[in-house]
């Protein structure tokens, strides 16, 4: 992983430059922290249906998921039948894939379960933040990670294995991994650090 200098002069992390979308993505999103409920339920299922698929392909199809997914409120979605699978499964704007729907469906039920017991999605996840120097290398997984997807297979999620949900860590702020030069790491760090002191509170900031 390297920082790649694109046409505008900025210096981003080298994936960020490969595509306009990859680009706005990793200026205003990535990395950036996120409390908000239906956008961390969203990019869990997001990444599940990224699965042998590029991140770029769901990105493109992200607002047609989120119109098929009632903006992703787990509330919602858990309510989903059989009429709504077969729906979904003829919408040739997301990733027809009737496992990946049926586990959205699934992980719905189970995100208002959490809900239920922490009072929110960012409550159970945002805990489990790490803080520390810009990275040198970029893992797949983590130990956080890995017991985060251990411990949501246990409540009863699927489609979330330590792979895709680090990607979700870093996507959601819960990490900061935009390498050391980017220009949007300090901005990131900024917004992710608000967002852990908003749900957990301060002087509770790992590795910081």
């Amino acid at each position: 992983m390297e920082v790649v200098t694109g046409d505008d002069g900025r210096a981003r992390c080298g994936w960020g430059t490969s595509a306009p979308d990859y680009r706005d993505y990793h200026d205003t999103e990535w990395g950036f922290g996120v409390t908000d409920d239906h956008r961390l339920f969203e990019k869990l299922c997001l990444e599940g249906f990224q699965a042998g698929l590029s991140w770029l392909t769901i990105l493109r199809k992200r607002d047609r998921f989120r119109e098929v997914f009632a903006g992703f409120d787990p509330t919602v979605v858990a309510t989903y039948g059989e009429d709504d699978v077969a729906r979904l499964l003829d919408d040739a704007g997301i990733i027809r894939h009737q496992g990946k729907i049926r586990s959205t469906i699934n992980n719905a039920a189970r995100a208002t379960e959490l809900v239920d017991e922490f009072g929110s999605l960012a409550a159970f996840v945002w805990p489990r933040a790490s803080f520390g120097p810009a990275p040198d290398t970029i893992p797949s997984t983590t130990p956080d990670s890995t017991a985060l997807a251990k411990d949501l297979k246990r409540r009863g999620w699927s489609f979330v294995g330590p792979t895709t949900v680090y990607a979700f860590m870093q996507a959601m702020g819960l990490v900061n991994d935009h390498l050391a030069g980017c220009w949007v790491r300090d901005d990131a760090e900024r917004a992710r650090r608000e967002a852990h002191d908003r749900v957990v509170g301060t002087g509770s900031t790992r590795g910081a």
